[in-house]
């Protein structure tokens, strides 16, 4: 039977994150995860600059053979729109990434013992250690396997109260034809409001790969919201004419209510095994590291003593990065869906408001520093 200190179940950004903070500690560590990477994750595919710091991403060496594609502004308005509104920065707010080639390497980067390829079929508590698989011993167990993570299910159940956010996403090269009949606006990011303000579509190039896809609190529309967004893509030369898109769907729990519980003795939630994303867009990736590392910390700081309490301080910390949850969600499902279709497109041409709300605070947390080690 392998033995590790602490085992990480699910090899994502929050689980490699977590993994490789804890090997610069010199903590015995395995990852295991249900797929063999590098994997294809559907993911819109971008990171901000506090992602950059907190990962110590050479920027300099990550792009050799990667994407990477700085971002100096985006596209925002609503589906079926006149006009989408220009915000536009004097440097790189964000980089798209392909998370196939990102989540490898910083699996890789992390330094564990990987035991990937297989699912979590059984886990027990023995003496005080946990028994995964019948194969695996480990002291801590660390959820970091999604929103249906298996450890999340053990100390949560199912999360059937919790708000989650359904997507369907594609990612494809294209060739040189097939870039060529797309707009010139492309390689800036768009982001299109559903005009009841319960989901969003993108269109995100990088490079020669262009991800589309739509996320919803309303799992029965989308479907037809994604036709709707299509449709509008298409109509405005964003994406090719009856391209084949490799539709791929995921839901995810978002922080915008109660989480349930993120430790227990001896186990911890991380990324969007605890609902960390955020509220407003939808957000994982950064989330996912942070949580990473606040979790590797905490860890560190316990000297192997992984009783609840000696743990409490990786809750404090999440609580501190991301108490504050907007009420506009609550708000949206308040306000008449004829009003909210007025209002939204009255704002989303203000781009004083697109700039300030949307995008430094919804999307980009502009005005929160990297998290600091």
């Amino acid at each position: 039977m392998a033995t590790c200190d602490v085992l990480i179940v699910g090899g994502g950004p929050a689980g490699s994150s977590c993994a490789w903070r804890l090997r610069e500690a010199g903590v015995d560590v395995i990852v295991t995860d249900a797929s063999t990477f590098p994997r294809d994750k559907v993911c819109a595919g971008w990171i901000t600059p506090q992602v950059v710091t907190a990962l110590r991403l050479d920027t300099e060496v990550y792009p050799r053979g990667r994407t990477f594609q700085p971002f100096t502004g985006f596209r925002v308005g609503l589906i079926d729109g006149a006009d989408a509104t220009l915000v536009a920065y004097d440097h790189p707010v964000s980089f798209g990434i392909r998370r196939c080639e990102f989540d490898h390497y910083l699996l890789e980067r992390a330094s564990a013992r990987l035991m990937l390829g297989e699912r979590i079929t059984s886990i027990h508590n023995d003496c005080g250690e946990w028994i995964v698989n019948g194969a695996i011993r480990a002291r801590l167990l660390v959820g970091a396997g999604g929103s249906g993570c298996p450890v999340a299910r053990m100390i949560n159940g199912a999360a059937r109260d919790r708000p989650l956010v359904v997507a369907r996403e594609a990612e494809s090269h294209l060739g040189a034809a097939e870039l060529e009949a797309i707009s010139t606006e492309a390689p800036v990011p768009g982001l299109f409001f559903c005009r009841d303000l319960q989901g969003y579509g993108w269109c995100v190039r990088k490079g020669a790969y262009l991800n589309i896809g739509l996320g919803r609190l309303d799992p029965r529309s989308l479907p037809a919201a994604t036709e709707r967004l299509v449709s509008f893509l298409e109509a405005t030369g964003r994406i090719p004419r009856h391209f084949p898109w490799p539709w791929r769907g995921h839901s995810y729990a978002v922080c915008a209510a109660p989480r349930g519980r993120m430790i227990d003795d001896g186990v911890m939630l991380i990324g969007d095994a605890a609902g960390v994303a955020d509220p407003q867009s939808g957000e994982g990736i950064r989330q996912a590291v942070e949580s990473g590392l606040l979790a590797a910390d905490t860890i560190v700081e316990a000297r192997g003593q992984y009783a609840r309490q000696r743990l409490e301080p990786y809750v404090a910390g999440i609580a501190a990065r991301y108490g504050s949850v907007s009420t506009s969600g609550a708000v949206a499902r308040l306000v008449p869906n004829a009003v909210k279709a007025v209002v939204a497109g009255q704002l989303l041409r203000v781009p004083a408001f697109v700039k300030r709300v949307v995008i430094d605070d919804w999307f980009l947390h502009s005005r929160q520093a990297a998290l600091a080690r």
